[in-house]
């Protein structure tokens, strides 16, 4: 069976119903003279209640800082940075003040980060650390807080519960780590979940677990996810549309099933060739994209990916294309696209 065969589809009242994030040109320009990093460029996209969105891309695309953006956890002095509109439920994000986002971050949207080790606090207990939110955003008590913070671990399918969140990070293997990073974003049932690589340095079988199990909360729990990684088979087995990064910028977005089955951008066709396929005996090479992706400090004026593309025509140097519907849903940023 293809790729394309399996993949969830949007349904269509999904698809016809209002965002509940939606984010119009975000944008995070870094003054380093006599440069200007054009780290992220002018980003858009709408998520709506449980369907996966994912963003794909390799790294240095902008992903991770994409998703920082939006949780609004961008470090002094880049958190001044920022442009562009985050709407959540109708709230600009990018326009509250601190007080007003950090009761959002983790009750309304929440976020599993790349690295558990990194992100956990190695000095508290794993059952404190979900326990954490639950006081501080929904007025549990201790004693509340810590029985939830069990049937939180109990939910993301943790053996002994009890144990572990008595338990230290350090004492957790690397999937067990990451269950317990998903069981504190989700422990307040945030409407907007933003999950970063989460099954990245994880083997085979536990990414299969973990990204399984985000499916099964989010079907539960009605989340949406938006989903970041550089690896196109878990965008096939999990999204329900996908956004291709390329240099900052959003190259191409379409449901799952209509991208795998005809790529409209040179970017996108040359990832989709890269990938192996285990029924041609003997395995042919793989095509590689010629070239290197661009600095964030050294794009050209127009299209990015122009000097890698073998469709480059004359006005691609011009301006960076606009992203453009080209069939119902499927949209591509692009002055020469592909057809079928």
């Amino acid at each position: 069976m293809s790729a394309a065969a399996s993949l969830p589809d949007e349904t269509g009242a999904a698809a016809a119903e209002a965002p509940l994030l939606s984010v119009r040109d975000l944008t995070l320009h870094i003054p380093v003279p006599p440069h200007v990093l054009r780290a992220v460029d002018g980003v858009s996209f709408d998520l709506r209640r449980g369907e996966t969105l994912g963003l794909v891309g390799e790294s240095g695309s902008g992903k991770t800082l994409t998703a920082l953006m939006l949780m609004r956890l961008l470090e002094p002095p880049l958190a001044a940075l920022p442009r562009g509109e985050v709407r959540l439920d109708g709230a600009d994000l990018m326009t509250l003040d601190e007080k007003r986002m950090s009761a959002l971050r983790g009750r309304t949207i929440s976020m599993v980060f790349q690295e558990p080790m990194t992100s956990l606090n190695p000095v508290m207990t794993v059952g404190r650390q979900i326990a954490e939110p639950l006081v501080r955003h929904l007025g549990l008590s201790s004693r509340e807080a810590a029985a939830r913070a069990e049937e939180m671990l109990r939910l993301v399918h943790i053996p002994d519960p009890a144990r572990v969140a008595r338990a230290y990070p350090h004492l957790l293997s690397g999937g067990m780590r990451q269950r317990a990073m998903i069981a504190i974003a989700l422990a307040c049932r945030p409407a907007v979940l933003v999950a970063d690589e989460p099954t990245t340095a994880l083997d085979v079988t536990v990414q299969a677990q973990i990204l399984e199990l985000l499916a099964e909360l989010q079907r539960e729990m009605g989340s949406a996810i938006l989903l970041i990684t550089h690896d196109l088979a878990v965008i096939a087995e999990t999204a329900h549309r996908v956004a291709v990064m390329y240099a900052g910028r959003i190259v191409e977005e379409a449901p799952v099933a209509a991208l795998f089955a005809a790529p409209r951008h040179p970017y996108t066709r040359g990832l989709l060739a890269s990938i192996p396929k285990i029924e041609r005996v003997p395995a042919p090479t793989l095509p590689e994209i010629p070239g290197m992706v661009p600095g964030a400090g050294d794009r050209p004026r127009g299209c990015a990916f122009m000097p890698r593309c073998a469709r480059a025509v004359s006005g691609c140097a011009a301006e960076p294309p606009p992203l453009a519907e080209t069939d119902r849903g499927h949209r591509v940023a692009c002055w020469n696209p592909a057809h079928g």
